[in-house]
């Protein structure tokens, strides 16, 4: 579809508010189709969007943004809260660089009112701004949307705890379709899934609605005063919610999917002088079979076939790799357990939990809680293994130094997507863990360049060190191994071309550094290369060998405070070194979204950036 009906005429949420109620059903379809289109060419996020439109489109037919206030949890399901702003004629470039981005960003638009790149925050970020609003005696609302797989984060619960007790004009729509990225676990999906059950419930009030509808004049205030005035018929019935308890009034199940409910609901809402919930429930992938019957396989996805919906499959990663190394190690000893925050297929875990269910545990997207679990399973006996995103990890410093180092506890970290992510952004990039593992006494950290590497480095964080120990990763695949290097599998390698001037690096950044040594020396330059396998902490013998050099040249994929570059130049220094330092590392650590081999190249850690860095230093 080259040419919309409506979609390509709106420019801003007002001209949602033009357009008839079938008309807004039409529009869906189109938002639906340009979405599946465009992720289809640029990747990104699809079944969370494609089970938000209507929803959206019912928020902006009823709300007045950015007046009134939309923060959205994850962030990473506001692509048609961007078509609907303004953004249609950019939406192309989504997630390329220069272009919009999958998240939602204040800097792109008014309309966008917080970066939101991880989940369970809505509401949190929702409570302080209406209180704002209040106090300065601002006009508008403020409605997060969350969804259910969010509420497994203990942040929601923080934040539910005290949007409660306001009086703010505060709105949360709580967006059930019963998955997150892998499917929802806890007592909070189950709780929903008995709400969702009450078809008792639901269909008395659809039906008492299209009666009291007929009754001529008198139908629509008679049916607004029973929707504000359900909670004896909701008692009767669940006896209460949760959310009752809490202080919110509930509205709810909506369908997510059926606009003029979705809109009638949101102008009920509007009307009700304290905080309420919404609880709609959605299709996550909704409108694009593929997607519907797999979801977890659409959540993020880096480009597909519209017509056979075939995803674009890159080689073996990391992920799979270290899957495959636990299903392994599993088999040999039955104490090794496994941890995800409701990530299992994301960071390899799919075969491991059909193999070893009961040694596999999804907390939900509750990093935190994965940490200090991982070290109570340690105490006890276990050899607990928790894979996580990096940047997610940022999330349960507290517990990883309070719960884990402090009691020197083994547990093993497996960090995927370390360093450069790509079209994900700044918020998904993983250039921090370094910095924050670096400050824990106790740990033990690898960087391995290679698969064979990884196996190797994860069966010594679980079985040769003694206490805590960290085995980080980027996404996607190896890079070629140089024909005449073969890995030690010790703490750090030396590929020898010269004493003048010494490259040290780490991880994926070996292969940049290898082809810019070969140039150098191929142009004179006398240029080795140290690979530290080890990264914390540094092997001494690592140091005493680059102390024969005139020159260290230390390239680093994290930020440069706290880095292993800064690490490296004090234990040189403190060794009396007499030559000069050079650290390149991550000073813009907010990357935005772009390809890896674009990022690489601005943060002056490609095979070109080195070669000069070198050549001229």
């Amino acid at each position: 579809m080259n040419q919309y009906k409506f979609l390509n005429k709106i420019k801003s949420p007002d001209d949602v508010k033009k357009l008839s109620a079938q008309e807004l059903v039409t529009l869906c379809a189109e938002i639906r189709d340009k979405m599946i289109n465009t992720v289809a060419k640029n990747g990104g996020h699809l079944s969370s969007n494609l089970g938000v439109v209507e929803l959206t489109v019912a928020m902006h037919r009823v709300f007045d943004s950015p007046r009134d206030q939309m923060v959205f949890d994850v962030g990473h399901q506001c692509y048609t809260h961007k078509l609907l702003t303004g953004r249609f004629d950019d939406f192309d470039t989504l997630r390329r660089e220069g272009g919009i981005a999958g998240f939602t960003k204040p800097c792109e638009s008014e309309h966008d009112i917080v970066i939101s790149g991880h989940s369970s925050t809505s509401i949190s970020s929702a409570c302080g701004l209406a209180a704002a609003k209040t106090l300065a005696g601002k006009p508008g609302y403020v409605v997060a949307v969350i969804g259910d797989g969010a509420l497994s984060g203990g942040l929601a619960y923080e934040g539910l705890n005290n949007a409660g007790r306001t009086k703010d004009r505060l709105i949360i729509v709580l967006n059930d379709n019963k998955m997150s990225i892998s499917r929802n676990v806890g007592s909070m999906a189950k709780y929903l899934s008995s709400i969702r059950s009450k078809k008792s419930y639901i269909n008395f009030k659809s039906d008492a609605g299209r009666v009291i509808n007929k009754i001529p004049l008198i139908g629509s205030p008679i049916k607004r005063v029973l929707f504000k005035s359900k909670a004896l018929l909701r008692y009767a019935i669940y006896h209460t919610t949760i959310f009752d308890d809490m202080g919110f009034a509930y509205l709810g199940p909506v369908d997510g999917h059926n606009v003029e409910s979705l809109i009638e609901v949101f102008q009920t809402a509007k009307e009700i002088e304290r905080p309420v919930i919404i609880h709609t429930y959605t299709v996550k992938g909704k409108g694009y079979t593929f997607a519907e019957q797999n979801p977890s396989a659409f959540h993020g996805v880096s480009g597909f076939d519209v017509e056979t919906g075939e995803i674009s499959r890159s080689s073996t990663s990391f992920s799979d790799v270290f899957g495959d190394e636990m299903c392994k190690i599993a088999a040999e000893d039955d104490k090794v357990c496994a941890i995800t925050a409701a990530m299992k297929s994301g960071t390899g875990l799919s075969d491991f939990v059909k193999s070893y269910p009961d040694r596999l545990f999804d907390v939900g997207i509750a990093e935190q809680h994965a940490v200090t679990f991982a070290a109570g399973l340690a105490i006890n006996g276990m050899k607990p293994v928790f894979a996580v995103y990096s940047s997610f990890l940022q999330r349960s410093y507290d517990q990883m130094l309070h719960d884990v180092s402090i009691g020197n506890v083994k547990t093993v970290l497996a960090i995927d997507r370390a360093g450069i992510v790509g079209e994900d952004g700044e918020t998904h990039n993983g250039m921090f863990d370094i910095a924050l593992l670096n400050t824990l006494p106790n740990m033990t950290v690898f960087a391995p360049t290679y698969f064979c590497e990884l196996r190797a480095f994860l069966r010594d964080a679980i079985y040769n060190c003694d206490g805590p120990a960290a085995v980080r990763y980027p996404r996607g695949t190896e890079s070629a191994m140089p024909d005449d290097f073969t890995p030690s599998l010790g703490s750090f390698d030396i590929y020898e071309g010269g004493k003048d001037k010494l490259i040290v690096t780490f991880g994926r950044i070996f292969s940049y550094a290898y082809d810019a040594e070969k140039k150098l020396c191929a142009d004179g330059e006398k240029v080795s290369v140290l690979k530290l396998n080890r990264i914390k902490p540094i092997d001494p013998e690592a140091v005493k060998y680059a102390l024969g050099f005139k020159k260290v040249f230390i390239f680093e994929e994290g930020v440069t405070q706290g880095g292993v570059g800064e690490h490296f130049e004090k234990l040189l220094y403190s060794q009396g070194y007499e030559g000069k330092a050079f650290i390149t590392a991550a000073d813009m650590p907010y990357v935005q979204h772009c390809s890896t081999e674009s990022a690489m190249k601005k943060l002056g850690l490609d095979s070109h950036s080195i070669f000069s860095k070198v050549k001229m230093g």
